[in-house]
C-alpha cells in the first residue's frame, strides 16, 4: 500500500503551505519580555509622532482635568502668554497662589521663567507638551526622544520601582503592557529652581507620580480628538499623516502636596512625516522658543 508514503507527502506539503517564502518577513505577534520569556502580542507603537496645536493638555470628556490658560487670543489658548486659571478646585490654596503669581508676571508683559525658556530639563509631565517625540521599542525598555533640546527618557519594562528612589529630573519610569496599551508609571522627579508642571508655573512636591497610557485609535477617532483640541490651542506646523491611525496619551497626576484630587489629560499623535530640526537651546526671556544660540558680531580669535 501507498498510504503512508501518501500522507508523508501530505505532511510535507502542508509544512511547505504554512513556511514563509524565501525574502518575505514574517509578522511579528508575539515580542520577548525582560529575560526573554515570550509575552502575548504588543502593539506596535514605534515611530516618530507629532500633534498640530500649541500648547497646553487637552482636558478629558470627563472628570478632572488639568490647568487651563485664561489668556485668550482669536479666541483660543494665547501661546504667547500663559496664565493659569488659579481657581480651578483641582488646586490646593498654596499652589494657586504659585500660579496667580506667574500670572501676573506674564499679564505685566514679562515671560516668566521656565524650564523651556531657561533650558532647564522638563521634567514629566511638562516634558509631555513637546509636540513632536519619537518612541522606540524594545524587549526590556522603550526609549522617548523630545524634539526641544536634545531630550531622552528611558523606562525600564516589568521591573518594579526601586525601594529607595533617587530623584532625577524625569523621575524613576517604569512600564509594562496591559493588553493594546503601553503603560509607564513614573515617581521621583526631581525638584529644581524651574521646575513646574506645566507652562502656568503649576508646582509639584517630592509626592508627584505621574501615569501614562498610549494606545494606538483609529484615525476617525483621532480626527474628532484632534478637532476638540483644535477648538482650545492654535495650529502649529506639522506634517504629519493625516489618514492614517493616531496615538493617543492620556495621563493622570497625582500629588497630595499640591492638588486636592488626581486629575487628567490627553494628548492625540499622528505620524509624523517630515521629522524635525535640531534645537539649540539658549536661555531666553524674550522669546518661547529659542532655535539658535547667541552669536557675537565677530569672532573673538
Amino acid at each position: 500500500m501507498n498510504m503512508p508514503r501518501d500522507l508523508l507527502l501530505l505532511a510535507a506539503l502542508a509544512a511547505a503551505a504554512g513556511a514563509p517564502a524565501a525574502g518575505k518577513a514574517v509578522a511579528q505577534t508575539e515580542a520577548p519580555r525582560a529575560g526573554g520569556a515570550p509575552s502575548a502580542a504588543i502593539p506596535n507603537i514605534s515611530g516618530m509622532w507629532a500633534y498640530q496645536t500649541c500648547c497646553g493638555f487637552e482636558p478629558p470628556l470627563s472628570g478632572p482635568g488639568p490647568v487651563m490658560n485664561s489668556a485668550r487670543r482669536n479666541g483660543l489658548s494665547d501661546r504667547f502668554r500663559f496664565v493659569g486659571d488659579f481657581t480651578t478646585p483641582i488646586l490646593k490654596p498654596q499652589a494657586a497662589e504659585v500660579i496667580k503669581r506667574h500670572g501676573e508676571v506674564e499679564l505685566s508683559g514679562v515671560t516668566h521663567p521656565t524650564p523651556r525658556n531657561q533650558c532647564w530639563p522638563e521634567g514629566v509631565p511638562f516634558i509631555l507638551a513637546n509636540s513632536r517625540m519619537q518612541l522606540l521599542q524594545q524587549p526590556d525598555k522603550v526609549t522617548i526622544l523630545y524634539e526641544f533640546d536634545h531630550q531622552v527618557r528611558r523606562v525600564r519594562l516589568d521591573r518594579p520601582h526601586p525601594s529607595q528612589v533617587k530623584p532625577s529630573w524625569y523621575g524613576d519610569s517604569v512600564g509594562h503592557y496591559d493588553g493594546d496599551t503601553l503603560v509607564i508609571d513614573t515617581v521621583g522627579v526631581k525638584i529644581g529652581p524651574f521646575s513646574m508642571i506645566d507652562w502656568y508655573g503649576t508646582p509639584y512636591s517630592e509626592a508627584l507620580h505621574v501615569v501614562e497610557r498610549y494606545r494606538l485609535i483609529n484615525y476617525v477617532a483621532a480626527n474628532a480628538a484632534e478637532e476638540r483640541r483644535a477648538r482650545e490651542y492654535p495650529p502649529i506646523r506639522a506634517d504629519v499623516d493625516q489618514s492614517g491611525d493616531g496615538l493617543q496619551l492620556r495621563f493622570t497626576v497625582e500629588d497630595d502636596g499640591v492638588f486636592t484630587m488626581p486629575w487628567s489629560a490627553t494628548i492625540t499623535y499622528r505620524h509624523l512625516l517630515d521629522g524635525w530640526p535640531e534645537f539649540s537651546c539658549a536661555e531666553n526671556l524674550h522669546r518661547y522658543v529659542s532655535k539658535h544660540a547667541p552669536a557675537a558680531d565677530k569672532p573673538d580669535f
